[in-house]
């Protein structure tokens, strides 16, 4: 792909073909507070060395970099992948790769802005706090456009981008599309009993039942955090991994055991293992990361099946975890109604697509407005029918 740079003043922009060529120090210099951990150099590097994203898995590394010409001070970036699929994005464009093909048009490669793997809401275009953000949004924005044109590429997607970025690219041309995850928020909760609380009375029985069932089974479940993650115990963190992958038939494996041992070494501070013990026996658990108050739930896994263990692992532990820390979010990731029924609410995602045939900009737009009806109203009748007793705010649904 070219490397061709796009000046715009005293800024030029130029894609790194491995984030190890950019200095850690200042690539991290780029996140604010709030940013997710999966935006990290330490994350996205162990991700590449480990070959979970590469060339070879169809997740080629052109991380989009904007420097001041004469200083050569790196002042904006964006994690770019060169993607020969559509598979670990969660944001699924399967139908629009296929529209393509009937229409005898080249779809792949394609150029995503984003996380691997990572269906979390968050900033994707890092700007450092001495420049105009949206002025570099739109920089950045027109330079991804520009390498579509250069190296006939089909299409750019952002996923999961932040509201603000969401703005700016539509005044590019991007297309805006609508998705939606189950978060649960923290109202102020002291206890677990205070969650409980909040839940309408069938809701509250059931929970109650399943942990008291889980129990009477004689597990154990608790929360470990950073460095209270033994050396150890990351062997059978990828065991834990693989073990929903291999009983799914559908199930996929991006992470190599490489990727664990990596993130041993490196991120074990933004960690979080929540494991279920039968007496020293380690039975299931859930990788999850945390930063900045915000609770983020990646992998589950688990070598018996027993019931309620999956709920009391992934949710009911994870929500007294988040209680206890004074963690005000939980993002437990993609799909499922199980999540609406233990007190998560619908929260809007954001995703923008530059779609450079005009033919299949046009339809894949018609799609998106009708796609966009049906998910502001499956919004709206979610949190009208959920299982608080009352909704959450309305501003509380992304970052």
């Amino acid at each position: 792909m070219s490397n061709r740079n796009h000046p715009a003043g005293e800024i030029e922009i130029a894609t790194v073909e491995r984030i190890r060529d950019i200095a850690r120090d200042d690539w991290n210099a780029l996140l604010a507070l709030d940013d997710t951990p999966f935006l990290d150099w330490d994350w996205l590097s162990a991700m590449e060395e480990s070959q979970s994203a590469a060339r070879k898995t169809g997740w080629a590394p052109y991380h989009l970099v904007a420097r001041v010409r004469s200083s050569k001070q790196i002042v904006a970036a964006c994690p770019l992948y060169l993607k020969t699929h559509s598979m670990g994005e969660f944001v699924f464009d399967h139908g629009w790769a296929d529209a393509a093909e009937r229409a005898g048009l080249r779809y792949f490669p394609k150029l995503l802005v984003g996380v691997p793997f990572t269906p979390h809401t968050g900033r994707r275009f890092l700007v450092a706090p001495q420049i105009d953000r949206p002025t570099m949004v739109r920089a950045l924005g027109q330079a991804l456009t520009r390498i579509c044109a250069d190296n006939d590429i089909s299409s750019v997607h952002v996923n999961f981008c932040a509201e603000d970025e969401a703005e700016e690219l539509k005044q590019l041309g991007f297309m805006e599309r609508l998705g939606y995850q189950y978060h649960w928020v923290n109202s102020g909760f002291s206890t677990f009993e205070d969650y409980l609380d909040q839940l309408k009375s069938k809701r509250r029985y059931a929970v109650r039942h399943e942990r008291a069932a889980l129990k009477d089974q004689g597990v154990e479940v608790r929360a470990l955090v950073g460095s209270e993650i033994p050396d150890a115990m990351f062997a059978d963190l990828y065991k834990i991994y693989l073990s929903t992958i291999q009983k799914l038939y559908w199930g996929r494996q991006y992470l190599t055991r490489e990727f664990f041992d990596l993130i041993r070494q490196r991120f074990k501070r933004n960690l979080c293992f929540v494991g279920a013990w039968r007496g020293s026996e380690l039975i299931a658990g859930t990788i999850n990361l945390q930063k900045s108050g915000v609770f983020y739930g990646r992998y589950w896994g688990s070598f018996e099946e027993l019931r309620y263990l999956h709920f009391n692992v992934c949710y009911y532990a994870a929500i007294d975890h988040c209680i206890a820390q004074g963690i005000q979010r939980f993002e437990p990731g993609a799909g499922g109604e199980y999540k609406w029924l233990r007190g998560f609410n619908p929260a809007l995602t954001r995703s923008m697509h530059f779609v450079a045939h005009p033919g299949l900009r046009k339809a894949i737009g018609n799609f998106l407005a009708r796609e966009r009806r049906e998910v502001e109203q499956w919004i709206n009748e979610g949190r009208d029918r959920g299982q608080l007793k009352a909704p959450p705010p309305s501003n509380v649904e992304t970052e």
